[in-house]
């Protein structure tokens, strides 16, 4: 055995340097990394499970078309024809809230909100605490503060107190603290814009065969004055799996046809 087989070969160390941190695995990465799809998974759950109608989060995605949930069950606020309010009866999984539990909202300033029920009536609160359905406009004691804090919310009514149910079911604002009992989950079925399909860009609409005239006409040199289009058959495939267009790219590169292509 020579002398140069029985030198450790490894990497050169300086004096003084520090050794490097191996690297985390893709694999502990991918799992560190699933929380969004948690997340989106939990939502959209959630959503189904209330017909459709999701738990707002935050002050500027209360708007249009809302109800309120009383706790965690899927019971809502409920508007009574005469102008009070009541626990309305709890709902099947899946099923969203009726339309005496569906209220408008509408914005009342930096951090208010009105509520009008179907009835046509502004919500406020009256000298006793209850919630009450009878103005036609907008006043003071029409407007309510919606409280987010941990992942929990409350109203703040106009007398200082947290929307509730008393002993009776009827919905009253008494409470100063916002206890369990106070807890409350505004919904909307209003379509958020991370919802919306997406718009389908104009060269994308039509058949395949138009989809290519498109993307040539878009990026092809005119050096001859004419198109140069291959078969579209393999674009039937690509359209559905999500890669046209990978396959657009490479058919004019084919062609040589593509200013963008190497």
């Amino acid at each position: 055995m020579s002398e140069y087989s029985k030198v450790k070969i490894g990497k050169l160390k300086l004096k003084g340097e520090k050794s490097r941190k191996k690297h985390k695995s893709k694999k502990r990465k991918a799992e560190e990394g699933d929380g969004g799809s948690s997340s989106t998974s939990t939502h959209e759950s959630d959503k189904a499970d209330h017909g459709g109608w999701w738990s707002i989060t935050a002050l500027h995605q209360i708007s249009g078309s809302v109800a309120v949930q009383l706790g965690g069950a899927p019971i809502y606020v409920r508007a009574l024809d005469n102008g009070l309010f009541t626990a309305g009866a709890p709902h099947d999984q899946g099923d969203g809230p009726s339309p005496e539990e569906v209220l408008t909202a509408v914005p009342a300033g930096d951090d208010r909100i009105a509520f009008k029920s179907g009835y046509n009536k502004y919500l406020g609160v009256d000298g006793a605490g209850r919630v009450v359905g009878r103005a036609d406009a907008i006043g003071p004691r029409e407007m309510w503060q919606p409280v987010f804090q941990e992942g929990k919310t409350a109203l703040l009514a106009a007398n200082d107190c947290f929307l509730g149910i008393d002993d009776d079911d009827n919905v009253v604002a008494v409470s100063t603290t916002a206890g369990p009992d106070q807890m409350v989950n505004i919904r909307s079925s209003t379509l958020r814009e991370c919802d919306k399909p997406k718009e389908i860009p104009e060269e994308e609409r039509g058949k395949l065969l138009d989809v290519e005239v498109n993307y040539v006409k878009k990026f092809q040199k005119f050096q001859d004055k004419r198109l140069k289009i291959n078969k579209c058959a393999e674009l039937r495939s690509a359209r559905s799996e999500g890669k046209l267009h990978e396959t657009l790219l490479d058919r004019r590169q084919k062609m040589k046809a593509d200013r963008y292509c190497k």
